[in-house]
Formats: C-alpha cells, sequence, structure tokens
C-alpha cells in the first residue's frame, strides 16, 4: 500500500483500510470492525470522501463545547484509536483532558492492547514534539484499564467505564460509538459529540452534536479548531443530519 502514488484519488481511503487489515491482525479490533469500517467508506464516498461546509461547522461547534466543559474525556473504541488516534492524543494535549479506551466487545486482552497503541502514539508525538507541547503530550492520562465507573442505563459489560473519565464527564467526544450508549449519555445529562458517517444512525440523531464526516478529517480539523477559540451557538443538530443526507441524496441521483 506504501507505493500508491499522491495523485490516486482514493489514497487516504486505501491508506485507512490498509490500517484495519494491519490492526486486525495485532488484535486490536473486534471481528465486525471490518464491516463497520466498510460502512462508513460507503457513506463516505457519497459525501464524495471531504468535510462538507455544514460538517465545518459541526466541527466548530464541537470544539466551542469541549472549550468550556469543566470536564472533557474522549472516548475511543477501536476503529477509532486505530485510524485516528493521533489525533485523540492531540485533542487531549490540548484540552487537558484523558483519554478513555471503552469498547463494545470488551475483553482483557483487547483493552490492554488499545491502551498500549495510545500510550505509544503518545509516546511518539511527545517525543517529536517542542518542549512545551511535549509536556502537554506526555501528560495524556489514557484511562480505561480500570473499569471502577457505569454509565445508567446500560447493562452487563456495556456499562463500564472509568470513575475519573466517561462517568464524571460533561461534555464526550464519541467518534464511532454505538446508539444505545450515545442515547443513555445523553440520558445523563451529558451533551455528546458523535463523529459517525451515517446520518440516520441512532448516535447520530442521539447526539448533542453530530460530525458527519470520516474519523481521521473530523478529529484532524477539530484539533485546529481548537486553537481558533471558537463560541458556542445556537445549534442545530437535525439540519446538519438534513444537509448530510441531501449531500448522499444528490451523489446518488447523479451516480443513477
Amino acid at each position: 500500500m506504501t507505493d500508491i502514488p499522491d495523485s490516486h484519488p482514493r489514497k487516504a481511503s486505501l491508506m485507512s483500510r490498509q490500517k484495519m487489515v494491519e490492526a486486525s491482525k495485532r488484535g486490536l479490533l473486534a471481528e465486525s470492525a471490518m464491516i463497520a469500517h466498510g460502512r462508513g467508506e460507503a457513506f463516505d464516498y457519497l459525501l464524495g470522501e471531504k468535510t462538507s461546509d455544514s460538517a465545518s461547522l459541526a466541527i466548530r461547534e464541537a470544539a466551542a463545547l469541549l472549550l468550556v466543559a469543566e470536564s472533557p474525556v474522549i472516548s475511543m473504541n477501536g476503529n477509532s484509536t486505530v485510524l485516528a488516534g493521533s489525533e485523540a492524543i492531540k485533542i487531549a494535549s490540548i484540552l487537558g483532558c484523558p483519554v478513555e479506551v471503552n469498547i463494545y466487545y470488551r475483553t482483557s486482552d483487547r483493552m490492554e492492547a488499545l491502551i498500549g497503541e495510545l500510550e505509544s502514539l503518545r509516546d511518539r508525538l511527545g517525543s517529536e514534539s517542542l518542549h512545551k507541547a511535549r509536556q502537554s503530550i506526555m501528560d495524556v492520562e489514557i484511562l480505561g484499564a480500570v473499569a471502577d465507573g457505569r454509565i445508567l442505563g446500560l447493562q452487563g459489560p456495556r456499562s463500564l467505564c472509568s470513575s475519573q473519565g466517561i462517568e464524571q464527564a460533561d461534555v464526550i467526544l464519541v467518534p464511532l460509538e454505538d446508539g444505545d450508549r450515545c442515547k443513555a449519555l445523553t440520558s445523563l445529562g451529558k451533551q455528546v459529540i458523535a463523529i459517525d458517517l451515517n446520518p440516520l444512525s441512532r448516535t447520530s440523531k442521539s447526539a448533542t452534536v453530530t460530525i458527519v464526516d470520516d474519523v481521521k478529517r473530523a478529529m484532524s480539523r477539530l484539533a485546529d479548531e481548537l486553537l481558533e477559540n471558537p463560541k458556542t451557538t445556537d445549534w442545530n443538530n437535525e439540519a446538519v443530519l438534513r444537509d448530510a443526507l441531501d449531500i448522499m441524496s444528490s451523489s446518488s441521483l447523479r451516480i443513477a
């Protein structure tokens, strides 16, 4: 995959796919991870594989919410760790907040592997950064190993979380999360920022702010947007979802 020329129109998508394949071999992903990734690729194709204007507005609103939060946290699953782990660390370093590994199919081996992956990315970013940025990056705490908290409204292993992360957070950035968990979090009065390529999903409909975009593109732009210190607005999340659907519908009509 390293020989794909920069001029290839789908290079980023193909590189992401290869990262998923390699991560699966390393035991970082659930068996259904590739199915979820493929579904996202299909939606992204209809979006033109680029960040729409409405998604850009959602990223700005997300940045504003995170900046005014008292206890923000970034919740990462297997797919998002593989595709945008470095971006999550950068965002956490800007906000001074933790990153929590929280996965649907929770096993001790996968939790250990994903936490280790994020710690490795943190250490690598820290070593590559200048002194001031290095310290903030190295200070990012990776949570999830200790599941001493609960998400009320969920049952069994899915309710597990960190008491220092999701349980006490007021704003949660949730890339590629499942709908039941998103709905449970908002029912608890928490504000949820979702990154989901499917505007029809329960996650997209339940979130406070939904960014309908590829997770790596969105997280990268979110890190940049945080530095601009944006302000919150009178946010209309349904309008963002409608716009994404309009873009996809227009794309499918052109294909037909």
